[in-house]
């Protein structure tokens, strides 16, 4: 992108305007639709009750796989300054990637956890009440709490336990994780690495993975989630593992990572999700559409792979009917949802030879503003908006929806941008420099930030069969 284009000629195309301003809005939409669970330091798990439910804790046992766990075909050898590591294609499209990989990473939280009843909490309550020395009552309540977000209401629980018997194993675990959970990540590294030297077992090694990335350290966290996975590859394990990779950009190794996942646990969308991602990563498009769509179809109502498709639909101008059917099916399930109308808007606008066609872009442009109704903030459809009225010489209308798109988003470079190119379509030259200087301004101070970004998450070196090392992607 050059910044010494005059409003005259030079101009960017619009698309890739959108691109910058569609990403943003995209990666920080409201994820409605369910509420994200509490926060878990390891895979799935029942609550042993009061009453002798079995123990499932995975301080104790795996899930036991479908097959042995597979050599990997790579060695994470290293980490690499990542300062120079721009990528391939635009800032846009490289932003994109990077918030791909983010967003693939929430996904980890959504690991689902058979909560206890809220019977069986206030039993454990009372029970713990008229015997402050139960330890199973004090150790279970608090799994039970650490498990819904509330670790520091938790750990006077599993400190109590601890109290009683300070060498049981999975009381032990526990009281890691919610320190963990807490902030106080040394004390709990120091009580998992405790753990291990007692048993080999996963939730330890996963634990460390959790505290090694909160504390910068990425490629001993990578180790500790390979190690998780080896013993026990479970499908949150596995996930965790590739979502890791994916962060730093080991695009090779995580897609090996998703596509054991995918074959071991073929009904996890959110492994087929983490495999598109890395395929998208690696620049194989038509393969991370197909990924994304099969996710959508594994479970219609899951709004995840729909916003996945969006993201990327958003920074690319890709026509492909499987993943417009499928925005459509989000558009029907969600209504009301800003992004459903959006993304499917853009779907629509995609398909070739509509741009000039006024009676084609209608239905678009009925969904985009239907989109800033719901959200009123929404840069990117107001920018599309502009670019539908821009495409029918409607200079004035979008003069005004670019105005809006920087009222939202004063910080946004595609915003003032498509303002300036409006201004000068119009003849106002003089505005359109204004807005071309502000642009030259937040485009260097967005370039800057994203650099920063960029810096604060090393890149794995990774080693590949028979290759020498490589910095991913």
């Amino acid at each position: 992108m050059r910044n010494n284009c005059c409003p005259d000629n030079c101009w960017l195309n619009r698309s890739a305007i959108f691109a910058w301003a569609s990403l943003f809005f995209a990666l920080t939409a409201s994820q409605s639709f369910a509420q994200a669970p509490p926060p878990s330091g390891h895979a799935a798990e029942s609550t042993q009750q009061v009453t002798g439910k079995q123990d499932t804790s995975p301080a104790h046992q795996s899930s036991g796989s479908p097959e042995l766990f597979d050599e990997p075909k790579f060695t994470v050898a290293g980490v690499a300054d990542a300062s120079g590591a721009g990528g391939h294609g635009s800032s846009a499209a490289v932003s994109n990637r990077e918030g791909l990989a983010k967003a693939a990473v929430s996904l980890g939280a959504g690991t689902p956890i058979e909560f206890a009843s809220e019977t069986s909490e206030k039993a454990l309550r009372n029970a713990v009440a008229r015997q402050p020395l139960n330890f199973d009552a004090n150790h279970q309540l608090g799994r039970i709490l650490l498990d819904r977000g509330k670790p520091s209401e938790a750990l006077s629980y599993l400190q109590q336990a601890s109290k009683i018997n300070a060498t049981d194993y999975n009381n032990r675990y526990d009281l890691a994780r919610a320190q963990a959970a807490k902030g106080e990540y040394e004390i709990a590294r120091r009580e998992a690495q405790s753990l291990l030297l007692e048993r080999n077992q996963p939730g330890p090694h996963h634990l460390l993975g959790e505290i090694d990335e909160k504390l910068g350290h990425p490629l001993e966290a990578v180790r500790e989630f390979q190690k998780a996975a080896e013993l026990d590859p479970s499908e949150p394990n596995l996930f965790d593992w590739g979502t890791e990779l994916l962060l730093h950009r080991a695009n090779e190794p995580a897609i090996e990572v998703f596509a054991k996942g995918n074959r071991l646990y073929p009904q996890s969308a959110r492994h087929l999700i983490g495999l598109a991602i890395a395929l998208h990563g690696r620049g194989s498009y038509d393969q991370a559409q197909e990924r994304l769509c099969k996710a959508a179809d594994l479970k219609p109502e899951d709004p995840n792979p729909y916003l996945f498709m969006g993201r990327i639909l958003s920074a690319q101008a890709l026509a492909s009917e499987g993943v417009s059917e499928r925005l459509a099916r989000f558009l029907k399930l969600h209504p009301d949802n800003a992004e459903a109308n959006y993304f499917y808007a853009l779907s629509l606008l995609n398909q070739s030879g509509i741009a000039h066609d006024e009676k084609k872009t209608l239905p678009a442009e009925l969904l985009l503003k239907k989109a800033v109704s719901l959200n009123p903030k929404h840069t990117g459809a107001y920018l599309r908006l502009a670019a539908v009225a821009s495409d029918r010489g409607d200079f004035a209308q979008a003069v005004q929806f670019d105005t809006q798109a920087v009222a939202v988003d004063p910080q946004s470079p595609e915003a003032h941008y498509a303002l300036a190119q409006a201004y000068s379509r119009r003849g106002e030259k003089v505005r359109a420099e204004e807005e071309l200087h502000i642009y030259q301004r937040v485009s260097k101070d967005a370039a800057q930030k994203l650099d920063r970004e960029r810096r604060e998450i090393q890149e794995f070196v990774v080693k590949l069969p028979d290759r020498s090392s490589v910095a991913q992607p």
